[in-house]
Protein backbone atom coordinates (compact mmCIF):
# COMPACT_ATOMS: atom_id res chain seq x y z
CA UNK A 1 0.00 0.00 0.00
CA UNK A 2 1.58 3.19 -1.18
CA UNK A 3 1.44 6.33 1.05
CA UNK A 4 0.88 9.36 -0.72
CA UNK A 5 3.14 12.10 0.15
CA UNK A 6 1.33 15.41 1.90
CA UNK A 7 1.04 19.03 0.55
CA UNK A 8 1.14 21.75 3.15
CA UNK A 9 -1.51 23.15 1.57
CA UNK A 10 -3.77 25.60 3.83
CA UNK A 11 -7.15 24.29 2.36
CA UNK A 12 -8.42 20.77 1.30
CA UNK A 13 -7.83 19.96 -2.26
CA UNK A 14 -10.68 19.09 -4.48
CA UNK A 15 -10.97 15.24 -4.26
CA UNK A 16 -12.70 14.37 -7.99
CA UNK A 17 -12.46 10.97 -7.35
CA UNK A 18 -15.77 8.84 -8.19
CA UNK A 19 -14.42 5.87 -6.52
CA UNK A 20 -11.57 5.71 -4.04
CA UNK A 21 -8.85 3.02 -3.78
CA UNK A 22 -9.76 0.39 -1.74
CA UNK A 23 -6.53 -1.56 -2.25
CA UNK A 24 -7.54 -4.99 -1.41
CA UNK A 25 -10.14 -7.72 -0.77
CA UNK A 26 -9.64 -7.19 3.10
CA UNK A 27 -9.83 -3.20 3.21
CA UNK A 28 -12.53 -3.80 0.26
CA UNK A 29 -14.33 -5.80 3.35
CA UNK A 30 -13.86 -3.49 5.86
CA UNK A 31 -14.60 -0.38 4.19
CA UNK A 32 -18.24 -1.72 3.05
CA UNK A 33 -19.00 -3.05 6.65
CA UNK A 34 -18.26 -0.16 8.67
CA UNK A 35 -20.17 1.58 5.61
CA UNK A 36 -23.69 0.16 7.28
CA UNK A 37 -22.95 2.77 10.28
CA UNK A 38 -23.79 5.41 7.62
CA UNK A 39 -20.77 7.80 9.50
CA UNK A 40 -20.06 11.34 8.34
CA UNK A 41 -16.99 11.17 8.06
CA UNK A 42 -15.35 7.55 7.35
CA UNK A 43 -12.22 6.01 7.87
CA UNK A 44 -12.56 4.80 4.40
CA UNK A 45 -14.28 6.34 1.35
CA UNK A 46 -15.55 4.41 -1.42
CA UNK A 47 -17.79 6.18 -3.33
CA UNK A 48 -18.25 10.19 -4.23
CA UNK A 49 -21.95 9.45 -4.01
CA UNK A 50 -21.28 7.92 -0.16
CA UNK A 51 -19.17 11.06 1.36
CA UNK A 52 -16.14 12.77 -0.38
CA UNK A 53 -13.57 14.28 1.45
CA UNK A 54 -13.18 17.85 0.37
CA UNK A 55 -17.38 17.78 0.70
CA UNK A 56 -16.88 16.35 3.79
CA UNK A 57 -14.02 19.29 4.86
CA UNK A 58 -17.22 21.80 3.78
CA UNK A 59 -19.44 20.27 6.17
CA UNK A 60 -17.26 20.35 9.16
CA UNK A 61 -17.18 24.42 8.39
CA UNK A 62 -20.61 24.56 8.03
CA UNK A 63 -20.82 22.66 11.91
CA UNK A 64 -19.02 25.26 13.05
CA UNK A 65 -21.62 28.14 11.74
CA UNK A 66 -24.60 26.52 12.20
CA UNK A 67 -22.94 25.37 15.83
CA UNK A 68 -24.54 21.97 15.06
CA UNK A 69 -23.27 17.73 15.70
CA UNK A 70 -23.11 17.38 11.57
CA UNK A 71 -23.64 18.78 8.47
CA UNK A 72 -24.64 17.48 5.00
CA UNK A 73 -24.47 18.91 1.34
CA UNK A 74 -26.65 18.54 -1.10
CA UNK A 75 -26.97 19.69 -4.57
CA UNK A 76 -29.59 22.43 -4.21
CA UNK A 77 -31.71 23.50 -1.28
CA UNK A 78 -34.77 21.82 -2.69
CA UNK A 79 -33.02 18.23 -2.28
CA UNK A 80 -31.78 19.76 1.27
CA UNK A 81 -35.65 19.91 2.03
CA UNK A 82 -36.60 16.69 0.09
CA UNK A 83 -33.82 14.77 2.18
CA UNK A 84 -35.08 16.28 5.34
CA UNK A 85 -38.52 15.48 5.27
CA UNK A 86 -38.62 12.37 3.04
CA UNK A 87 -36.73 10.48 6.20
CA UNK A 88 -39.99 10.93 7.99
CA UNK A 89 -41.91 8.86 5.64
CA UNK A 90 -42.63 5.60 6.79
CA UNK A 91 -45.54 3.77 4.57
CA UNK A 92 -49.12 3.20 6.15
CA UNK A 93 -46.99 4.49 9.48
CA UNK A 94 -46.28 7.94 8.75
CA UNK A 95 -48.51 10.21 10.64
CA UNK A 96 -49.54 13.60 8.76
CA UNK A 97 -47.00 16.08 8.25
CA UNK A 98 -47.52 19.90 8.76
CA UNK A 99 -46.14 22.56 6.94
CA UNK A 100 -46.61 26.82 7.65
CA UNK A 101 -48.36 28.08 4.59
CA UNK A 102 -45.72 31.06 4.15
CA UNK A 103 -42.86 29.29 2.95
CA UNK A 104 -40.66 29.17 -0.08
CA UNK A 105 -42.68 28.87 -3.39
CA UNK A 106 -40.80 26.09 -4.40
CA UNK A 107 -41.42 24.38 -0.82
CA UNK A 108 -44.99 24.81 -2.04
CA UNK A 109 -45.09 23.39 -5.53
CA UNK A 110 -42.93 19.95 -4.09
CA UNK A 111 -45.83 19.65 -1.48
CA UNK A 112 -48.42 19.70 -4.32
CA UNK A 113 -46.89 18.09 -7.11
CA UNK A 114 -44.51 15.20 -5.41
CA UNK A 115 -45.59 14.92 -1.42
CA UNK A 116 -49.73 14.90 -2.41
CA UNK A 117 -50.13 14.27 -6.20
CA UNK A 118 -47.39 11.53 -6.41
CA UNK A 119 -46.76 9.96 -2.90
CA UNK A 120 -50.77 10.51 -1.54
CA UNK A 121 -49.38 12.04 1.90
CA UNK A 122 -51.55 13.42 4.55
CA UNK A 123 -50.12 16.97 3.71
CA UNK A 124 -51.65 19.84 6.37
CA UNK A 125 -50.90 23.33 6.44
CA UNK A 126 -51.32 26.36 8.80
CA UNK A 127 -51.62 29.80 7.89
CA UNK A 128 -51.17 32.98 9.66
CA UNK A 129 -53.71 35.48 10.30
CA UNK A 130 -53.26 39.44 9.89
CA UNK A 131 -49.45 38.56 8.38
CA UNK A 132 -48.72 36.83 11.55
CA UNK A 133 -49.30 33.39 12.87
CA UNK A 134 -51.34 32.48 16.20
CA UNK A 135 -49.84 30.16 18.33
CA UNK A 136 -52.78 29.18 20.24
CA UNK A 137 -54.82 28.35 16.96
CA UNK A 138 -51.27 26.24 16.30
CA UNK A 139 -51.88 24.66 20.08
CA UNK A 140 -55.08 23.54 18.93
CA UNK A 141 -53.93 22.13 15.30
CA UNK A 142 -50.95 20.34 17.02
CA UNK A 143 -53.31 18.65 19.54
CA UNK A 144 -55.97 17.16 17.32
CA UNK A 145 -53.41 16.34 14.35
CA UNK A 146 -50.23 15.23 16.10
CA UNK A 147 -47.91 15.73 13.09
CA UNK A 148 -45.30 13.60 12.39
CA UNK A 149 -42.97 16.77 11.99
CA UNK A 150 -43.98 20.69 11.87
CA UNK A 151 -41.87 22.84 9.33
CA UNK A 152 -41.52 26.57 9.17
CA UNK A 153 -39.40 29.31 8.03
CA UNK A 154 -37.54 31.36 10.21
CA UNK A 155 -38.49 34.48 7.97
CA UNK A 156 -40.93 34.01 5.26
CA UNK A 157 -40.76 34.34 1.51
CA UNK A 158 -41.48 37.13 0.31
CA UNK A 159 -43.49 39.12 2.93
CA UNK A 160 -40.91 38.11 5.44
CA UNK A 161 -43.18 36.67 8.45
CA UNK A 162 -41.31 35.96 12.21
CA UNK A 163 -43.20 33.32 13.40
CA UNK A 164 -42.72 32.87 17.33
CA UNK A 165 -40.40 30.52 16.60
CA UNK A 166 -38.94 29.79 20.24
CA UNK A 167 -42.58 28.95 21.31
CA UNK A 168 -43.34 27.25 18.42
CA UNK A 169 -40.45 24.64 18.80
CA UNK A 170 -41.56 24.22 22.36
CA UNK A 171 -45.08 23.34 21.35
CA UNK A 172 -43.65 20.78 18.75
CA UNK A 173 -41.91 18.92 21.80
CA UNK A 174 -44.86 18.75 24.08
CA UNK A 175 -46.76 17.04 21.01
CA UNK A 176 -44.11 14.69 19.90
CA UNK A 177 -43.63 16.43 16.83
CA UNK A 178 -40.01 16.83 14.73
CA UNK A 179 -39.61 20.81 14.25
CA UNK A 180 -37.46 21.29 10.61
CA UNK A 181 -37.04 25.11 10.33
CA UNK A 182 -35.55 26.67 6.96
CA UNK A 183 -33.56 29.19 8.05
CA UNK A 184 -32.09 30.50 4.48
CA UNK A 185 -33.36 33.92 5.41
CA UNK A 186 -32.03 34.63 8.96
CA UNK A 187 -28.95 32.38 8.53
CA UNK A 188 -26.96 31.79 11.92
CA UNK A 189 -25.61 34.98 12.17
CA UNK A 190 -29.50 35.80 13.35
CA UNK A 191 -30.47 32.52 14.53
CA UNK A 192 -29.18 28.97 15.55
CA UNK A 193 -32.30 27.11 15.18
CA UNK A 194 -30.87 23.98 16.83
CA UNK A 195 -29.50 25.78 20.38
CA UNK A 196 -33.59 26.47 20.57
CA UNK A 197 -34.26 22.42 20.22
CA UNK A 198 -34.96 22.67 16.74
CA UNK A 199 -34.34 18.99 15.37
CA UNK A 200 -32.67 19.91 11.67
CA UNK A 201 -32.02 23.20 9.94
CA UNK A 202 -32.33 23.34 6.22
CA UNK A 203 -30.39 26.62 4.37
CA UNK A 204 -30.43 26.99 0.52
CA UNK A 205 -26.92 27.43 0.55
CA UNK A 206 -27.21 29.07 -3.16
CA UNK A 207 -27.80 31.86 -1.10
CA UNK A 208 -26.06 33.41 1.62
CA UNK A 209 -23.86 30.92 2.45
CA UNK A 210 -22.27 30.98 -0.96
CA UNK A 211 -23.34 34.74 -1.58
CA UNK A 212 -22.06 35.25 -5.17
CA UNK A 213 -24.86 33.76 -7.58
CA UNK A 214 -22.49 31.32 -8.82
CA UNK A 215 -23.17 27.95 -7.62
CA UNK A 216 -26.71 26.12 -6.16
CA UNK A 217 -26.34 23.73 -3.17
CA UNK A 218 -28.13 22.96 0.22
CA UNK A 219 -27.59 22.61 3.69
CA UNK A 220 -29.30 20.31 6.38
CA UNK A 221 -28.00 20.15 10.09
CA UNK A 222 -29.14 18.87 13.30
CA UNK A 223 -27.50 16.92 16.54
CA UNK A 224 -29.34 13.61 16.47
CA UNK A 225 -27.31 10.59 15.48
CA UNK A 226 -30.24 8.70 14.56
CA UNK A 227 -31.13 11.08 11.71
CA UNK A 228 -28.01 11.96 10.27
CA UNK A 229 -27.51 8.51 9.54
CA UNK A 230 -31.50 8.05 7.94
CA UNK A 231 -29.82 11.24 6.06
CA UNK A 232 -26.81 9.87 4.81
CA UNK A 233 -28.47 6.95 3.61
CA UNK A 234 -31.19 8.89 2.12
CA UNK A 235 -28.49 10.88 0.30
CA UNK A 236 -26.58 8.49 -0.72
CA UNK A 237 -29.56 6.52 -2.70
CA UNK A 238 -31.31 9.42 -4.20
CA UNK A 239 -28.13 10.77 -5.54
CA UNK A 240 -29.05 14.03 -3.73
CA UNK A 241 -24.74 14.83 -3.29
CA UNK A 242 -23.30 18.24 -4.33
CA UNK A 243 -19.82 18.03 -6.39
CA UNK A 244 -16.71 17.92 -4.80
CA UNK A 245 -16.21 21.18 -7.17
CA UNK A 246 -18.84 23.33 -5.70
CA UNK A 247 -18.24 22.21 -2.09
CA UNK A 248 -14.93 23.69 -2.55
CA UNK A 249 -15.94 26.78 -3.93
CA UNK A 250 -18.38 27.13 -1.26
CA UNK A 251 -15.85 26.44 1.12
CA UNK A 252 -13.80 29.32 0.02
CA UNK A 253 -17.09 31.52 -0.04
CA UNK A 254 -17.75 30.64 3.74
CA UNK A 255 -15.44 32.21 5.19
CA UNK A 256 -16.49 35.86 3.99
CA UNK A 257 -20.13 34.93 5.62
CA UNK A 258 -19.73 36.94 9.10
CA UNK A 259 -19.04 39.93 7.17
CA UNK A 260 -20.73 39.99 3.95
CA UNK A 261 -24.19 39.04 5.41
CA UNK A 262 -23.59 41.82 8.17
CA UNK A 263 -23.13 44.24 5.77
CA UNK A 264 -26.28 43.36 3.92
CA UNK A 265 -28.11 43.57 7.17
CA UNK A 266 -26.73 47.21 8.03
CA UNK A 267 -27.57 48.34 4.42
CA UNK A 268 -30.81 46.42 4.17
CA UNK A 269 -32.06 48.24 7.84
CA UNK A 270 -31.14 51.84 6.24
CA UNK A 271 -32.93 50.91 3.00
CA UNK A 272 -35.93 49.85 4.51
CA UNK A 273 -36.48 53.04 6.72
CA UNK A 274 -35.83 55.07 3.13
CA UNK A 275 -38.31 53.10 1.37
CA UNK A 276 -41.02 53.52 4.37
CA UNK A 277 -40.14 57.10 4.51
CA UNK A 278 -41.32 57.32 0.69
CA UNK A 279 -44.32 58.81 -0.59
CA UNK A 280 -44.36 56.79 -3.29
CA UNK A 281 -44.49 53.75 -1.76
CA UNK A 282 -47.45 52.78 0.40
CA UNK A 283 -46.09 49.60 2.57
CA UNK A 284 -42.96 48.51 3.05
CA UNK A 285 -42.57 44.61 4.84
CA UNK A 286 -39.25 44.59 6.89
CA UNK A 287 -39.36 42.76 10.50
CA UNK A 288 -37.14 45.37 11.47
CA UNK A 289 -39.82 48.18 11.29
CA UNK A 290 -42.29 48.56 13.69
CA UNK A 291 -44.66 48.38 10.82
CA UNK A 292 -44.53 44.83 10.34
CA UNK A 293 -47.16 42.50 11.74
CA UNK A 294 -44.28 40.39 13.14
CA UNK A 295 -41.73 43.23 14.54
CA UNK A 296 -41.91 42.08 17.88
CA UNK A 297 -41.45 38.51 17.79
CA UNK A 298 -38.19 39.41 15.46
CA UNK A 299 -36.73 41.81 18.18
CA UNK A 300 -37.34 38.59 20.59
CA UNK A 301 -36.00 36.35 18.50
CA UNK A 302 -32.90 38.03 16.79
CA UNK A 303 -32.64 40.41 19.72
CA UNK A 304 -29.98 43.22 17.96
CA UNK A 305 -28.62 41.53 15.12
CA UNK A 306 -30.23 42.94 12.68
CA UNK A 307 -33.45 41.85 11.01
CA UNK A 308 -32.67 39.80 7.40
CA UNK A 309 -31.50 41.63 4.33
CA UNK A 310 -34.44 41.08 1.92
CA UNK A 311 -36.94 44.03 2.04
CA UNK A 312 -40.46 43.55 0.12
CA UNK A 313 -42.82 46.98 -0.56
CA UNK A 314 -45.57 47.98 -2.51
CA UNK A 315 -45.81 51.07 -4.85
CA UNK A 316 -48.74 53.73 -3.59
CA UNK A 317 -51.20 54.35 -6.49
CA UNK A 318 -54.51 54.86 -7.68
CA UNK A 319 -55.62 51.99 -8.77
CA UNK A 320 -54.12 48.72 -10.12
CA UNK A 321 -52.55 49.71 -13.66
CA UNK A 322 -51.12 52.90 -12.00
CA UNK A 323 -49.13 50.50 -9.30
CA UNK A 324 -48.15 48.28 -12.16
CA UNK A 325 -46.78 50.81 -14.19
CA UNK A 326 -44.64 52.65 -11.31
CA UNK A 327 -43.31 49.54 -10.79
CA UNK A 328 -42.33 48.94 -14.22
CA UNK A 329 -40.94 52.17 -14.36
CA UNK A 330 -38.43 51.86 -11.31
CA UNK A 331 -37.47 48.34 -12.47
CA UNK A 332 -36.28 50.08 -15.71
CA UNK A 333 -34.83 52.96 -13.97
CA UNK A 334 -32.78 50.85 -11.67
CA UNK A 335 -32.00 47.79 -14.38
CA UNK A 336 -28.13 49.08 -14.61
CA UNK A 337 -27.31 48.80 -11.03
CA UNK A 338 -30.07 46.68 -9.83
CA UNK A 339 -31.22 43.34 -12.14
CA UNK A 340 -33.74 41.42 -12.02
CA UNK A 341 -32.66 37.66 -11.02
CA UNK A 342 -34.67 35.12 -9.38
CA UNK A 343 -32.72 34.75 -6.60
CA UNK A 344 -31.27 35.85 -3.90
CA UNK A 345 -28.59 36.61 -1.09
CA UNK A 346 -26.16 37.65 -3.48
CA UNK A 347 -23.46 40.10 -3.39
CA UNK A 348 -24.87 42.78 -5.60
CA UNK A 349 -28.74 43.94 -4.67
CA UNK A 350 -31.08 42.18 -7.03
CA UNK A 351 -34.92 42.44 -7.16
CA UNK A 352 -38.23 40.68 -8.06
CA UNK A 353 -41.62 41.77 -9.14
CA UNK A 354 -43.84 39.98 -6.55
CA UNK A 355 -46.97 39.45 -8.88
CA UNK A 356 -45.06 38.18 -11.86
CA UNK A 357 -43.57 35.11 -9.48
CA UNK A 358 -46.46 34.39 -7.22
CA UNK A 359 -49.36 35.39 -9.28
CA UNK A 360 -52.55 35.09 -7.24
CA UNK A 361 -51.14 34.16 -4.36
CA UNK A 362 -49.48 38.00 -3.92
CA UNK A 363 -51.31 39.81 -6.83
CA UNK A 364 -50.36 43.28 -5.87
CA UNK A 365 -49.03 44.42 -8.72
CA UNK A 366 -46.75 47.36 -7.28
CA UNK A 367 -45.28 44.48 -4.81
CA UNK A 368 -41.26 44.27 -5.46
CA UNK A 369 -38.77 42.05 -3.30
CA UNK A 370 -35.16 43.59 -2.99
CA UNK A 371 -32.98 41.12 -2.21
CA UNK A 372 -29.98 43.35 -0.62
CA UNK A 373 -26.53 43.39 -1.53
CA UNK A 374 -23.15 44.36 0.29
CA UNK A 375 -22.34 46.92 -2.14
CA UNK A 376 -21.21 50.49 -0.33
CA UNK A 377 -24.37 51.89 0.83
CA UNK A 378 -24.46 55.10 -0.61
CA UNK A 379 -24.37 53.34 -4.28
CA UNK A 380 -27.75 51.51 -3.33
CA UNK A 381 -29.13 54.44 -1.67
CA UNK A 382 -28.51 57.00 -4.40
CA UNK A 383 -30.17 54.48 -7.12
CA UNK A 384 -33.24 53.85 -5.67
CA UNK A 385 -33.77 57.20 -4.47
CA UNK A 386 -33.32 58.78 -7.95
CA UNK A 387 -35.88 55.83 -9.20
CA UNK A 388 -38.28 56.88 -6.64
CA UNK A 389 -38.41 60.45 -7.58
Amino acid sequence: MDKKKSVNSLRMPVYRDAAFDLFDAETASMAFVAEAEARHDPDLYIYSRYRNPTVVDAEKEIMKREGSGWALLTQTGMSAIDIAISIFQRGKKTRPWLFFSEIYGGTLSYIESVLKSRRGLDIHTFSPDSGKYDTGKLDELLRSLRPEFIYFETISNPMLIVPDALNIIRMSKKYGAITIVDNTFATPLLWKPLEAGADIVIHSATKYFSGHGNLTAGILCGNNEAILKSAIEYRKYTGHMISSDDAYRLNTQMQSLNLRVSRQLENAGKLSELLERSPAVCKTFYPGLKSHPTHTEASLLFGNKGFGAVITFDFAGENHADKRSKRDRFISSVSEKIRLVPSLGDSRTTLLPVESVWGEKYPEPGMIRLSVGFEDYDEIEHVISMALQ
